[in-house]
Parts: structure tokens; C-alpha cells; sequence
């Protein structure tokens, strides 16, 4: 590439050293947030085992609502998950962030990435295959056996030995096609996989090619489904240094008018607007801009372990609160249930008129009718 002066290669420098800091800011700030994070973990997980879980067990909560949760659940590091069509630079984003190539990664203008890929921690580079992440009771993965062989196939954990991974993970996704076919082909639900996903991450960051700002069905259909992680939820208008300051205006607002229909929700999306790989800039024009975005995005991701304690505490209440409500309907359901005879048709009596087992309940205990099912 070439550059008409010395201005534009000192703005390269620039970018290449940021590149560097921010990094090696977000690896030593991370270190102290962490030791208090986990004092807070394992009081949760603590509380979970002894208090909640018998209560889950004995009401049968796990078949009506999610799975009894397993210390590897409360063990977890905070988690990125990454989701974008092909081509939008997930995988770089990630070599970006860490610094490094890690094993399994391909990055090409081709549809590259076909498997969801968690990428972490782990004494030296090796790849571990789907079904081997099920079954290990230190991972968070076994809830993904629901999906069957045909996911596990397609899921795999690149371990690498890079500091920034030490306290965090980050889910690479296949790139998001248009079309039906891709999407039968796969032989399995990818938009219930995201959403899978999306519950138990800390970040979800929805990448966007400056260049090509469409949302296929199936990316409408995953967007969709992240509805109730809102907060979890941050853009990134990739690839922008290839576009002048008058265009990149243009598809910054085009990618927020889109955004808006598809959410349906009035408050403002968080974008993030930059060009996220470790080449040299194409267009200088935005490069001050970019910077301050990249350094808002490195310090949001600082502070996921600090947040991902607070967002574990969070949806142990929410949980709590659920199993609560479930405890209370399952044991008046079973006050009314006679002893011996005409049990079956008073079941039937019960079922059709729920609604009305739900407001007797919440008067009868003073529970809000906002933690009943709707």
C-alpha cells in the first residue's frame, strides 16, 4: 500500500502501538478484577448447591423451565460470543483481540468459519472436538448435547496459551447465509444454537461489513431471538477505514435504521465503529475516531469479569424467583388433586383453566404476576 506522506505513515505507527497497549492494558487490569469476581462466584454457587437446587429437584423445575445448573456453570469465565454473516471478520476480530493466530482459525471473503468454535485458555495450541467438550464436568457445554451429534460434529474448543484468554472466552460462529438450503443443510437449528449461546454469554457482539449492510432471514431470525439480552448486546460496524467519512455517515445511519425495525425496541444500540484487524488503515480520515471506539471497546471487555459476577448474581435472583413461583403452582396444583378417584378428569379441569390457577395463587401468596408464565 502506499502512502502520499509522512502524516499517513505516522498515523499507521499509531495505530499498530495502540494495537499493542490496549492490549496489554486489558491483560494487567484484568488480573485484580478477577480475584474479586470469584469470592463473589463462590458464594453463589455455594447458596445454589445447599438452598436452591433440593427445592429445584423436589418441584421438578429442570423439566418445566432450564436444567439444574452444575458448578461448571458458576465456574465459567465471562463469555464473548460473536455472531455475523460470512465474511464480516469475526475470526479477525478475534486474532485482533488476542494478538494471535490461534489453531482452527481460517479468514477468507469466502463463506471460512462452518462450526461454532470456542476459543480459550489452555497450556498449548490444540484443538478439542464437540463431543469431548459435552461430557468434561469443568466446561460449561454439556446442555449442548440436546442438539445431537450432527452439532457436536460442528463444535469444536481452539485452546490457546494467550493472557487475555486467561479470564475470558470467546464463541466464533459460522458465517450466517442467505437462503434456505444453507440452512437446512446444516442438520441443525442454528438460530436455537445462538440462542443457547447467547443466555449464558457475558457480551454479544453482532459484526457488520461496512460494505454490505443486509440482514439475511436467518440473521433476522437469530437478531430476533436475542430479544430479553438487550443489555448484553453491542454492534460493530467492521471494515470502516475502507470507506470515506461521507459514506461511512451514511451506512452508520443505514445500520441503525435497520437495527431499530428488526429490535423493535426504542432505546439506541450501542455501535461500535472501527476496523478491527491489525492492518494499516485504508482511509485516515476517521482514524482519531476509530481510536477512542477501539479504546471504548477494550475497556467494556475489561470489565466483563467485574459485570459477568454481577450478571451471575443477577440471574440467580431472577432464577430464584422463577423456582419460587413454580414451587408455590405445582404444590396447589397438588392440593387439588383427589386422593383416589377422578384424578384424570380434574388434570383436565386444571389444565383448561390455568389463568385462573395462576391469579389464585399469586393472591393467595402475594407473588407478582409478572414472575408467572405467560
Amino acid at each position: 500500500m502506499v502512502y502520499k506522506n509522512k502524516e499517513s505513515m505516522g498515523r499507521v505507527t499509531t495505530h499498530t502501538v495502540s494495537i499493542s497497549k490496549a492490549r496489554r492494558t486489558m491483560a494487567a487490569s484484568l488480573d485484580e478484577i478477577v480475584h474479586n469476581s470469584r469470592a463473589v462466584t463462590d458464594g453463589l454457587k455455594k447458596m445454589y448447591i445447599s438452598k436452591i437446587k433440593p427445592l429445584e429437584k423436589k418441584y421438578l423445575f429442570d423439566e418445566f423451565h432450564s436444567p439444574l445448573l452444575s458448578e461448571a456453570d458458576f465456574d465459567a469465565k465471562p463469555t464473548v460470543l460473536m455472531i455475523g454473516q460470512y465474511s464480516v471478520g469475526k475470526t479477525s476480530f478475534i486474532e485482533y483481540l488476542l494478538g494471535q493466530k490461534f489453531p482452527g482459525a481460517r479468514v477468507g471473503p469466502e463463506p471460512t468459519t462452518d462450526r461454532f468454535m470456542a476459543v480459550m485458555y489452555g497450556d498449548e495450541e490444540r484443538i478439542v472436538p464437540g463431543n469431548a467438550l459435552a461430557v468434561s464436568p469443568d466446561l460449561p457445554y454439556g446442555g449442548l448435547s440436546m442438539f445431537g451429534t450432527s452439532f457436536l460434529n460442528k463444535f469444536e474448543a481452539s485452546q490457546v496459551p494467550c493472557k487475555q484468554l486467561e479470564h475470558m472466552t470467546v464463541i466464533d460462529t459460522p458465517g450466517i447465509l442467505s437462503g434456505e438450503k444453507q440452512r437446512i443443510s446444516r442438520g441443525y437449528d442454528f438460530v436455537q444454537v445462538a440462542k443457547w449461546f447467547a443466555e449464558r454469554a457475558d457480551m454479544i457482539l453482532l459484526l457488520f461489513d461496512a460494505h454490505k449492510l443486509d440482514i439475511s432471514d436467518e440473521f433476522q431470525r437469530v437478531i430476533e431471538v436475542l430479544k430479553g439480552h438487550d443489555d448484553k448486546i453491542r454492534c460493530v460496524l467492521n471494515k470502516s477505514d475502507q470507506i470515506d467519512q461521507q459514506k461511512l455517515m451514511r451506512v452508520y445511519g443505514a445500520l441503525m435504521w435497520s437495527m431499530g425495525k428488526v429490535m423493535k425496541t426504542p432505546e439506541v444500540m450501542r455501535v461500535f465503529i472501527g476496523s478491527f484487524w491489525d492492518q494499516p488503515l485504508l482511509f485516515n480520515d476517521n482514524a482519531a475516531l476509530f481510536e477512542k471506539e477501539r479504546s471504548d471497546l477494550m475497556s467494556e471487555l475489561r470489565k466483563l469479569p467485574h459485570n459477568a459476577a454481577i450478571r451471575k448474581v443477577n440471574e440467580l435472583v431472577k432464577r430464584v424467583r422463577l423456582a419460587k413461583v413454580h414451587a408455590y403452582l405445582i404444590g396447589h396444583l397438588r392440593d387439588q388433586m383427589p386422593m383416589m378417584i377422578g384424578k384424570d378428569r380434574k388434570q383436565q379441569e386444571l389444565i383448561a383453566t390455568l389463568p385462573q390457577v395462576f391469579r389464585e395463587v399469586q393472591k393467595k401468596y402475594n407473588l407478582p404476576p409478572g414472575d408467572f408464565p405467560s
